[in-house]
């Protein structure tokens, strides 16, 4: 089968930098344009940039329904390869269900994740239990993107959730939830003023659950769900790269 188009503003982002690099994953239904702002001043910092397009995302809803949570961990493990080809310390910060793929990774391949970055990360939602009856019952929902206190912005998510993606991303989810206690890389997990999008509980149940001994729960008060985004958003990448440059130092 063919690969449709990518819709305008969808398109992967990379940049080659200095030797500290980031990887960005955008979250369930979105699309690197929510990561793009924060990633091109990366870039203007000095930093090596890769933000991935996740399969079936960015492109149209048949083809998002039909992809696997595999894909996705492929797509993101092939962007932590590239980075880590080519740069000392490797970041990877995880937007939403971007965060649960991060923690898989930083268990997956704790050699290659020197820093994790979540924001707003899903990993529990009760909800999703009744998805064996939901399937028999619902082709799709309602979309859930731009949850976003700022004005003006737009992670170009799909207007419309199939259920068969939704069942895929609980699969996903499961994983980083058993790999949380696994995962011993230094984290920063960000946490929104109010979220329209997940339970709330999220960051506060994740950050408690991660292996890391060095960790820290960051509130980010102005922001909804998509903090990458929101009015917090400077303030989380001077944090971000205050973490990446404190972790380079000893590589340096």
């Amino acid at each position: 089968m063919s690969e449709p188009p990518v819709r305008p503003g969808c398109e992967p982002f990379a940049f080659e930098g200095g030797p500290i690099g980031t990887l960005m994953l955008h979250g369930f239904s979105g699309s690197p344009a929510s990561m793009r702002p924060m990633g091109t001043w990366f870039a203007e910092q000095g930093l090596s940039v890769q933000i991935p397009r996740l399969p079936g995302h960015g492109t149209g809803v048949e083809d998002f329904k039909r992809r696997t949570s595999a894909e996705w961990v492929d797509e993101a493990a092939a962007a932590l390869a590239r980075l880590r080809e080519r740069c000392r310390t490797v970041v990877v910060l995880g937007q939403s269900m971007g965060g649960a793929l991060a923690i898989h990774l930083a268990a997956m391949a704790p050699g290659d994740v020197d820093g994790l970055v979540l924001c707003s990360p899903y990993v529990f939602d009760l909800r999703l239990i009744g998805l064996p009856v939901g399937k028999r019952l619902l082709k799709q929902v309602k979309g859930i993107g731009n949850d976003v206190a700022k004005p003006g912005q737009d992670e170009l998510a799909y207007d419309v959730l199939p259920v068969e993606a939704i069942s895929t991303m609980f699969r996903l989810l499961t994983f980083a939830r058993a790999d949380l206690p696994k995962v011993r890389t230094p984290a920063l997990v960000f946490e929104p003023g109010q979220d329209h999008t997940i339970p709330r509980s999220n960051p506060r149940k994740v950050y408690e659950a991660l292996g890391s001994q060095r960790k820290e729960l960051i509130r980010c008060p102005r922001s909804y769900h998509l903090i990458t985004l929101d009015h917090d958003a400077e303030m989380v990448r001077e944090r971000v790269v205050g973490f990446a440059r404190d972790l380079e130092t000893p590589r340096a």
